[in-house]
């Protein structure tokens, strides 16, 4: 179990350093981009998030898959449980001391734009969560710890206030943040950025990472003002979710420096952003230096911050960086703030053999280094590890004809049959070394959220295979356990296949899945095995990240809607507002599988545009009873730190949400 600070608790460090991390519930859902293999895609506003694609070792699967048999970790490696949590976080403790902490950047980390208008094709974690972050901070800061609640102390703003049937949105600024060159932050400087975003998605959609046309912002902001300089007014086309906007949309502005930036040269005069021709030369300047990596350290536009850091060093080849801490940053951090210098790894081997070395302060254990466990410790080195917030699928095609599998898969109770089939709790110990937690639906049972529904808590279809069997035996299939089974009462009435199966339709149908990491594959495979006590046939094939993502991850224009059934290739990232508005919706630009429910639509819909702050809660579990993937355990990203590196607890279990905070932490010697 996880010794950790309760989230609403977290306080200041007794170490003399300045209070830190106060917590309260909420945060959106950020970021909608392409799965990838490997990769834990945000929704709802993109920060396409990618789980690390680690290399993970194979468990020999044979037989009944030998799940309990295969976490060869033993105590010293694998945790019995699977509460989600692994390690744990010590209280903050030592005599703060400075100098610089040194940061694993992970392999397809490195950032590659620094502007915090970022285009979809740089909006990843690595670029957004652990570069822009350091030096230009969100209006609202999630998470608190693993907890996927809002941080009001590290906000830049106070709660927003809803009226007008809540079309006008209302937003206090903090009057503790400056900026760097002394320039207090207003809400000019928040209007800046909601301008800025409305001249580059005018250029092209792709120019935000965040947008979805028609919806947040900025195209339901109709008008907006700056009555003083703490408070911005946003005036909205239609009614939204108050929770949704601010947990996806206010999320996603971060202040730009209006009294700096807003020119279009570089020693040109401040322009009025609020013209849309200015804002269009302003935009197109400041991507323009954007674009120019090799000079992010000298370029004197990047070196405006409000974050705690400054940018000194940046390799535009390696993605390495170092900073120093900004004096004049106004939020809560350590009393000794650290410097911080990422060093880029090519490989989760490299790095984790940097831990042994003990070559880096902070960094991570690859899953398969689980056993590993012992030696990290010994090496002076704390360990925790947490599943993000989110979820990972195995994609069902509701759109492939063959073998009538879309008439198939479209059966609610062949959905339900093949959850029943799934061992979770088998494939985290075996697959995991225990290092994983439960998800039955698109809210995972950990990381807890308000936002979850009872369905999510509790699995709903707990593994049976004499349960699958007899789903599929009360609906008129004749069940052949180790062989095929075939529908042997078709129709649509009671204790018959359904719509669209004919007589002798064999359940049968193929799994498309990406060879790494490893675990996609153990997963599967296991599945196979166990439906196939159930007569299900399932024909795995495996491919490249890239082939599996070229064949079923084209929902505008499907050419390969035939060629696969199931496909396995990531999952995603969700926002503490974890609406799946695009990926489940009918027509949506992440519904990959082309499920469409009424009901789910309406449900959706309702979470992003109804005054009720339990819609998404609803949302969350119709689609976990209603299985439109199927829901796969999540496996923990472990986050591993030096003996003589402490500071706010919360600090270190955001690192498994892949947030990096090194201003909250300090060196104790």
């Amino acid at each position: 179990m996880v010794a950790r600070t309760h989230p609403g608790d977290i306080g200041s460090v007794d170490d003399g350093s300045s209070d830190v991390w106060s917590g309260s519930p909420r945060r959106g859902a950020h970021g909608w981009g392409e799965r990838a293999a490997g990769d834990r895609q945000a929704h709802g506003r993109p920060v396409s998030i990618p789980r690390r694609a680690r290399t993970l070792a194979v468990c020999a699967v044979a037989g009944a898959l030998g799940l309990a048999a295969c976490s060869g970790a033993g105590s010293s490696g694998s945790v019995s449980s699977v509460s989600g949590a692994f390690g744990s976080v010590p209280p903050a403790s030592g005599t703060p001391h400075a100098g610089t902490i040194t940061w694993a950047e992970s392999p397809g980390w490195a950032p590659t734009w620094i502007f915090p208008v970022t285009p979809s094709a740089d909006t990843t974690g690595g670029t957004i969560l652990h570069f822009q972050e350091e030096s230009w901070r969100p209006l609202y800061w999630f998470p608190n710890g693993v907890a996927p609640t809002l941080v009001p102390s590290m906000s830049l703003a106070y709660p927003p206030a809803y009226s007008n049937g809540d079309k006008t949105v209302t937003v206090r600024l903090k009057t503790s943040y400056r900026w760097s060159d002394g320039q207090p932050l207003t809400s000019k400087d928040v209007l800046f950025y909601i301008d800025e975003v409305r001249a580059a998605v005018k250029e092209s959609g792709a120019n935000w990472g965040y947008y979805t046309p028609g919806r947040g912002l900025p195209d339901q902001v109709v008008s907006a003002s700056t009555p003083n300089a703490t408070t911005l007014v946003l005036h909205l086309n239609k009614p939204v979710n108050p929770a949704w906007f601010t947990d996806d949309e206010l999320w996603a502005i971060s202040p730009l420096p209006a009294h700096a930036w807003a020119k279009d040269s570089p020693n040109g005069p401040v322009l009025d952003f609020t013209n849309p021709a200015n804002a269009k030369k302003i935009y197109d300047f400041l991507a323009n230096q954007s674009a120019s990596t090799g000079t992010y350290a000298t370029n004197p536009l990047w070196q405006v911050v409000d974050g705690p850091y400054r940018l000194t060093a940046f390799n535009n080849t390696t993605g390495g960086f170092t900073m120093a801490p900004n004096p004049s940053y106004g939020g809560p951090h350590s009393a000794t703030v650290p410097a911080l210098e990422a060093i880029p790894y090519t490989s989760d081997t490299a790095e984790f053999n940097a831990v042994l070395a003990r070559s880096i302060d902070i960094g991570y254990m690859p899953l398969t280094d689980v056993p590993q466990l012992g030696a990290v410790k010994a090496a002076g080195y704390h360990v925790f590890g947490y599943p993000d917030f989110g979820f990972a699928d195995a994609i069902y095609n509701f759109a492939d004809k063959t073998g009538d599998f879309n008439h198939i898969i479209s059966q609610l109770y062949i959905r339900q049959a093949l959850a029943h089939l799934e061992n979770e709790q088998g494939y985290i110990k075996a697959f995991f070394h225990g290092a994983g937690g439960l998800a039955y639906g698109p809210v995972p049972s950990v990381p807890k959220s308000p936002y979850a529904p009872a369905d999510a808590l509790t699995n709903p279809y707990p593994y049976s295979v004499a349960t699958a069997a007899g789903l599929l035996r009360s609906h008129g299939w004749t069940v052949v356990p180790g062989g095929t089974s075939t529908c042997a009462k078709p129709g649509t009435g009671a204790g018959e296949c359904g719509a669209g199966i004919p007589a002798g339709t064999k359940l049968a149908f193929s799994v498309l899945y990406a060879s790494a990491p490893v675990i996609l594959g153990e997963q599967v495979t296991a599945w196979a095995s166990d439906a196939k006590k159930a007569g299900i046939t399932i024909a795995l094939q495996s491919g490249t990240s890239n082939h599996v993502f070229t064949v079923a991850n084209d929902p505008g224009s499907p050419k390969t809607i035939n060629q696969w059934a199931v496909a396995v290739f990531g999952g995603f990232v969700d926002g503490p507002y974890p609406t799946t508005i695009g990926i489940f919706s009918t027509g949506g630009s992440l519904n990959n599988g082309f499920y469409s429910n009424p009901q789910a639509d309406r449900l959706i819909n309702a979470s992003v545009t109804s005054s009720n702050p339990n819609a998404v809660k609803a949302e969350a579990s119709y689609l976990t009873a209603q299985q439109p993937s199927l829901f796969q355990p999540n496996f923990d990203f472990i986050a591993v730190w030096k003996n003589n590196v402490s500071g706010q607890p919360a600090a270190f279990e955001a690192m498994t949400q892949y947030f990096l905070n090194p201003e909250l932490m300090y060196l104790t010697n």
